[in-house]
């Protein structure tokens, strides 16, 4: 096991694969390009940085992201253990203080003895030695270009929009309330709620959606502008508004499951803003990627009740992300089709999400390591929801392959059917963690005594 391997970025997949090899005694050299060179949408050098929301999903044992972040966590993965110790409140969602959840990833990787962590720009790839590439959507040109000269296939790619952040201090909370929906999760001693709501009439939603829908947008660069593919879970709020005049009321803006105390109605649309630090300083807009230009965007936002006088620490943005067509280049282990010892894992394999990005770094990580000692590839059961999405990004049809969030509808059916919604998420759940514990007690590669107390807790 003195083989050193090469893990190319250190974002999610790239720090939990560097971290899990390294924990099973593999020699690491992690190379990260910045602060040196940065991508545009990175803010910081620091590993593992969140550029977009800082909700890694829903934690609810039933539901889809709550089932992977079960999952990913009986795996040993230290990234989940970090954004349990960053958590800040977010009613049923695990969401945490991006800055604490980057450093400590940092300073788990920089410590370790086994991990090299290199500062500069990988430009070409060791198709000879064992590499996991981690590059992330915003890959470098140099790299991608050499990914491309690989792959001889041409990239897919959609555009990704980053969300608004607010400074607390500058939310009217005359006209806002703190509430979760259908008050989940609100456990503190005056009943209020994790998210900040800010809700609209009738005639201020469609003021509103009439303002989005004329907002000049920032120009895409040159290559960027041909043929705009959106990704469906992060489309902008703009594009929303001219998909029709409800679009927003029944997808980001959904007031279902909330009551103004201010009026004791129940509002025409609301406007969720989620803590983004642990400080309670900071608010994102849930669901308001956007790509509007700054003057005009920040206009448009203060027309928002509650925010007439916000104050924004970042505004949105949007930038183009890139992946590989994976059902014609990957294997479900995450291992390249043609070259025994290169793997891909994160958002450029077209798995989407920060728990869906962390265990495909631990699934190439794990995969790797076991060649490298003999063994056979260790895949995740299909009925678990890490199973069922390394199954559809490799076994899709290429000609149509889209990027896929964890989601119930991916996993096989059940063995009989469920009419009560409830219920079958309950079943979906139980047979996922009943696999996943399974595939995990038959794995004849234990995992490293650091991690197997973490694995014990969730036994």
């Amino acid at each position: 096991m003195s083989r050193t391997i090469t893990v190319i970025g250190g974002g999610l997949a790239g720090s939990e694969a560097a971290w899990q090899l390294a924990q099973r005694g593999h020699p690491v050299r992690l190379y990260e390009m910045r602060p040196h060179k940065s991508t545009g949408a990175h803010v910081s050098g620091r590993l593992a940085e969140l550029v977009c929301s800082n909700s890694l999903g829903s934690q609810l044992p039933d539901r889809a992201t709550g089932i992977l972040q079960n999952e990913t966590l009986m795996l040993g993965s230290m990234l989940m253990r970090c954004a349990q110790e960053a958590a800040v409140p977010a009613g049923g969602a695990l969401a945490v203080d991006r800055e604490h959840f980057a450093e400590l990833v940092s300073g788990h990787i920089e410590a370790h003895p086994g991990i090299q962590l290199i500062r500069e720009e990988a430009v070409e790839l060791p198709l000879d030695t064992p590499c996991i590439v981690a590059s992330g959507p915003l890959t470098s040109p140099a790299l991608a270009a050499e990914i491309g000269k690989l792959t001889g296939e041409d990239y897919l790619y959609f555009y990704d929009a980053i969300s608004p952040i607010a400074r607390a201090d500058s939310i009217d909370m005359s006209r806002a309330f703190q509430a979760n929906r259908y008050g989940r999760g609100a456990d503190d001693s005056d009943g209020a709620g994790d998210y900040i709501n800010c809700p609209m009439t009738r005639e201020e939603y469609q003021r509103f959606v009439q303002a989005l829908q004329t907002a000049e947008t920032i120009e895409l660069r040159d290559f960027e502008r041909e043929d705009p593919n959106f990704f469906e879970g992060c489309v902008p709020i703009e594009a929303l508004a001219k998909r029709g005049p409800d679009t927003l009321a029944y997808g980001p803006m959904r007031p279902v499951g909330l009551r103004n105390p201010h009026t004791g109605a129940r509002p025409h649309a609301v406007v969720q803003l989620r803590q983004d630090d642990l400080a309670g300083s900071l608010y994102n807009i849930v669901g308001f990627q956007t790509n509007i230009r700054w003057k005009r965007q920040a206009e448009i936002l203060r027309m928002i009740p509650g925010l007439e006088s916000a104050e924004f620490a970042r505004m949105g943005q949007m930038h183009r992300n890139t992946f590989l067509n994976a059902p014609a280049l990957l294997e479900p282990s995450m291992r390249f089709t043609d070259r025994p010892w290169l793997y891909f894992a994160g958002q450029i394999t077209g798995i989407e999400g920060y728990v869906g990005n962390i265990a495909t770094g631990l699934v190439a990580s794990l995969n790797l390591s076991r060649q490298l000692r003999g063994l056979g590839e260790w895949l995740p059961p299909p009925e678990s929801m890490l199973g069922a999405l390394c199954h559809y990004v490799t076994a899709s049809d290429p000609k149509r392959f889209q990027p896929m969030k964890a989601n119930l509808g991916i996993l096989p059916p059940l063995p009989r059917k469920i009419k009560n919604k409830a219920e079958r998420r309950r079943a979906y759940a139980q047979r996922a963690d009943s696999a996943m514990r399974a595939a995990i007690a038959a794995l004849d590669d234990r995992l490293p005594d650091a991690v197997q107390p973490a694995l014990s807790a969730e036994a």
